[in-house]
């Protein structure tokens, strides 16, 4: 590649992050790793009714969770701002002027009424070649009166003219040669009443200007490539035309259509990266990072949405997937998305993942449940021995609780040691709380073999405690080995546990 890989991620500010976004952010960002190249935030906010306040901010937010942070973009600075497309305002009408001026577009001043009255009169109406000469436009009205009316600032948008019986294509770099009928697309607006462009024209003068080499977007902006391939060529661009790839879409569980927020609230799963808070209604969309999912595994899981490397493994870290991603690897099929598979990659992510690394996200779960364990000396020990057993980050209050807090009376699985208990059993307990105080070296090690010694001192089988000794400690059938809850525990607390346990069953 001769010039430097430039790639851009362009969400409209309207709300929260849909997964399908993010991969297409993740792409991008792969791409320009890979090649020592840029990547770009460009904030695409032309359509102002559909703005909402804190969703840059957001989106943002989303990148940076996920460790994919823009190299330019509205909150970094670079050389190509700004970096908000309402902020280029201006730029945009001299290049759809331009077109005007050349032939290849044309001012149009129908109402919305008006063009609501022709799609009720004409059976699938498309503002296009078969109509154009039919309406207020400056194709069909006479030069003078164009002039009046838009001396007058009478409202008008900018149409591209799209020419009749051309076949115009691309190479597509996942899914090779497309091809295009002119006389099949409308004549699209280009810039709008209110002097912001549409998408059309902005995507080609920002992606020119901004020196974009490389363009990844969703298959759904296939259909709009023909008026973008014209008004590269129209407006003397067409050698300097990004490469383009028009990624799969991410598919309902079912298979069945494109995944969309709705779904997510059928199935009972998120579909935005983090929580968002509509603040027009106040409504709350859950997030997979609220969820409990780690960002390492949220990456590693849109990575495998119409991607593999070839082989078998499906583990990949950020640094991996930088070195073994390839255009070449993405499929044209749509990804279905299976959050059962979502949440082994997290459970894999959870496992294979350090205490030290895992200790800021387990804090505010527990801090959740009122219990402070920021300085805790165990913690970390605490989190290496359930960490296997959490699916979600979310996971680590059910599973560690008992380290922190003792089991209540009435949640103790009192009939799982009660039918069975003998004044043997007693005691044991009581020999054993007096032998604890005599071990030297508090460690797992050290309490299995005084409490293994005692069993066999005592004449019992060691399966008749094991379990009880389990169920006093923690409250249930649960949790890592014993010993090593015994030792987390610390000598003291372990006793005041069996103490209570003995006074509950020797009522």
């Amino acid at each position: 590649m001769s010039a430097k890989v430039r790639v851009r991620f362009a969400p409209s500010p309207t709300g929260g992050l849909h997964l399908g976004g993010m991969r297409t952010a993740l792409f991008n960002y792969l791409f320009a790793r890979q090649n020592g190249g840029d990547f770009i935030l460009r904030v695409e906010d032309t359509d102002q009714t559909r703005f909402v306040a804190g969703a840059e901010e957001y989106i943002l937010d989303c990148l940076n969770w996920c460790g994919i942070t823009p190299d330019e973009g509205p909150h970094a600075g670079g050389e190509y701002g700004s970096y908000r497309q309402s902020e280029r305002k201006a730029l945009y009408r001299q290049y759809a002027e331009q077109l005007v001026a050349q032939g290849n577009a044309y001012y149009a001043f129908d109402t919305p009424e008006e063009l609501e009255q022709k799609r009720t009169e004409t059976l699938n109406f498309q503002y296009g070649h078969t109509h154009r000469n039919e309406l207020r436009n400056s194709i069909f009205l006479p030069v003078k009166e164009v002039h009046d009316l838009l001396d007058a600032g009478t409202p008008h948008v900018i149409r591209i003219k799209m020419p009749v019986d051309e076949t115009i294509g691309f190479t597509d770099m996942i899914r090779g040669r497309v091809n295009f009928e002119t006389s099949q697309v409308d004549d699209k607006v280009l810039l709008k009443a209110d002097g912001m462009p549409t998408y059309h024209l902005a995507v080609v003068v920002d992606d020119y200007l901004m020196k974009i080499t490389h363009a990844f977007r969703g298959e759904e902006w296939l259909p709009s490539a023909s008026v973008h391939l014209l008004l590269w060529e129209y407006l003397g661009w067409k050698n300097e035309m990004p490469q383009w790839a028009h990624l799969p879409l991410i598919l309902r569980p079912d298979g069945h259509g494109k995944l969309s927020k709705r779904d997510g609230d059928i199935f009972g799963f998120p579909v935005y990266a983090m929580n968002w808070t509509d603040p027009k209604n106040g409504e709350l969309t859950q997030g997979f990072r609220e969820l409990g999912f780690l960002p390492e595994a949220f990456v590693n899981l849109l990575a495998l949405l119409g991607w593999n490397n070839g082989t078998d493994q499906e583990i990949f870290s950020l640094e991996e997937l930088t070195e073994q991603f390839s255009m070449d690897r993405i499929s044209k099929a749509g990804a279905q998305f299976d959050f059962e598979k979502a949440k082994w990659f997290n459970h894999e992510w959870i496992k294979q993942s350090s205490a030290s690394n895992l200790i800021s996200d387990v804090i505010p779960v527990l801090r959740a449940h009122d219990i402070f364990a920021e300085n805790h000396p165990q913690l970390k020990k605490i989190i290496d021995l359930v960490k296997d057993r959490c699916t979600l980050l979310t996971d680590f209050y059910e599973h560690s609780a008992y380290f922190f807090q003792k089991p209540a009376e009435n949640s103790i699985d009192w009939p799982s040691i009660q039918p069975k208990w003998n004044d043997a059993k007693t005691d044991f307990f009581i020999a054993f709380i007096q032998k604890s105080q005599e071990i030297e070296g508090w460690n797992a090690a050290n309490i299995e073999t005084t409490f293994k010694a005692l069993v066999v001192e005592k004449g019992i089988k060691i399966s008749e405690v094991m379990l009880p000794f389990r169920i006093i400690l923690v409250g249930g059938k649960f949790g890592p080995a014993v010993f090593d809850i015994a030792e987390v525990l610390g000598n003291q607390e372990m006793v005041e546990r069996i103490e209570f346990a003995l006074s509950i069953l020797s009522r």
